[in-house]
């Protein structure tokens, strides 16, 4: 890959994950915000994201903005997820200056190889937020479990990927429903939730969010759930409606 080439795929990679942090499956990102937080000209950003649309990464409409397609979803949590984690390496493990955090991670998440990624996930014991406290997405590799990753010696060019992007509990809205897929945690943590009916190909539904208790009530099963917003950061599904 010559230098034109990784500068531009990196240069894809900020924008959806520009798209990725402040959008969501519904809501458009304008191309202001977009502006100020690459400190692009407005003008660079429209031709960008005509490119983006063009590669089928993004819906963009005139004056209201951009949204990211499945596949550009893909690509946006994957990143997304790189810089966090590296962002929990960086805090907890090297012990680098809060101040400093961030922009390293910018510049190391590009070129993280996801055999490193998957390594520093099982040095932190699968972390769920980075330093702010912002969500880390779930990995895209077809596990169920973080147990199941753990114990799965094969190499990372030998392990599949999951074809669906997913969602945690705590990015449905109240009356829509995922499929769950993937649980991250240790495996008492999981063994916990299995005991709850909360199990892999499971239906949850969003039945209220209390963003004051900081709860989300969910029907599983037609049984009744409360759940943290910590428990359901972690409990990933597929969208359904």
């Amino acid at each position: 890959m010559n230098a034109r080439n990784k500068e531009l795929s990196e240069n894809i990679e900020e924008y959806l994950e520009v798209l990725y942090r402040y959008g969501n499956k519904k809501n458009h990102v304008s191309t202001t915000t977009i502006s100020k937080q690459l400190k692009i000209a407005p003008a660079s950003v429209t031709q960008m994201l005509k490119k983006l649309e063009d590669l089928e990464y993004i819906k963009y409409i005139p004056y209201k903005g951009a949204i990211l397609t499945d596949e550009g979803t893909k690509i946006a949590q994957k990143i997304t997820r790189k810089h966090r984690i590296l962002e929990r390496f960086l805090s907890d493990v090297l012990k680098i200056k809060k101040e400093n955090i961030h922009i390293q991670a910018c510049n190391m998440e590009h070129s993280l190889s996801d055999e490193a990624e998957r390594a520093m996930c099982h040095i932190l014991e699968h972390p769920d937020k980075c330093p702010d406290e912002k969500p880390i997405p779930s990995c895209d590799l077809d596990f169920n479990s973080c147990e199941e990753c753990l114990n799965e010696n094969s190499d990372i060019e030998e392990i599949g990927v999951r074809n669906d992007n997913l969602i945690s509990i705590s990015q449905l809205d109240s009356n829509e429903s995922g499929k769950i897929s993937f649980i991250r945690g240790n495996p008492i943590s999981f063994k916990k939730l299995m005991g709850l009916g909360i199990a892999i190909g499971t239906t949850v539904l969003v039945e209220e969010i209390n963003q004051i208790d900081k709860v989300i009530s969910v029907n599983i099963n037609d049984s009744n759930i409360t759940l943290t917003d910590e428990i359901a950061d972690n409990i990933f599904v597929k969208f359904i409606s």
